[in-house]
């Protein structure tokens, strides 16, 4: 019997083990503050940032002083001109919209020089994760930069998503999920 009680916990034990998970976090803020490369990326996309608000500012400075100068004179002008000055105050201000939406939009000039200055270094911190992950025998890793808790690194082998959807009744590898279109691609 007290063989029987050892030799169980001993199995126990080396269960426990066998299926523990080895968890971690990173700060990747941290992490690219201390990379010399990602502080001057994020220097010269301020100051592309400054310099592109002044030429949109000085634009909208311009239409402000045509918008005066027409509220001055409008008193005075024929209807003809009075038209003529409105649709050149408009094209001046959908110029500087265009202009703005350009260098600051969702796919615009700002966002595409992010994307070729600070993208790459991301895809490096990225890559030292999932090596510190597999040489560490990390199952999962966390990014605690954001306010909520973000996963960087997941081990496949723990990926349970096939097992639900068997259990559910539904085919695995049907479709392809967010998770795969949205994993970063090593290069």
């Amino acid at each position: 019997m007290k063989k029987f009680i050892i030799t169980a916990s001993i199995l126990l034990v080396t269960s426990y083990f066998t299926f523990a998970q080895k968890i971690a976090f990173v700060d990747t803020q941290y992490i690219l503050e201390n990379i010399p490369e990602y502080n001057t990326a994020q220097d010269q996309l301020n100051s592309l940032s400054v310099d592109w608000q002044k030429e949109i500012e000085a634009k909208f400075t311009e239409i402000d002083k045509l918008y005066k100068a027409f509220q001055a004179e409008s008193v005075l002008l024929p209807e003809e001109m009075k038209k003529k000055r409105q649709d050149e105050i408009v094209k001046k201000e959908k110029e500087a919209k265009d202009l703005q939406k350009q260098r600051f939009g969702k796919e615009g000039d700002l966002s595409k020089k992010r994307q070729e200055l600070v993208k790459p270094i991301q895809d490096k911190v990225y890559n030292a994760i999932e090596g510190v992950a597999t040489d560490g025998g990390y199952a999962i890793i966390f990014d605690k930069t954001s306010s909520s808790v973000t996963m960087v690194y997941s081990s496949s082998k723990f990926d349970k998503s096939d097992d639900v959807l068997q259990k559910l009744g539904y085919k695995p590898g049907g479709y392809k999920t967010n998770t795969e279109k949205d994993k970063p691609k090593n290069k």
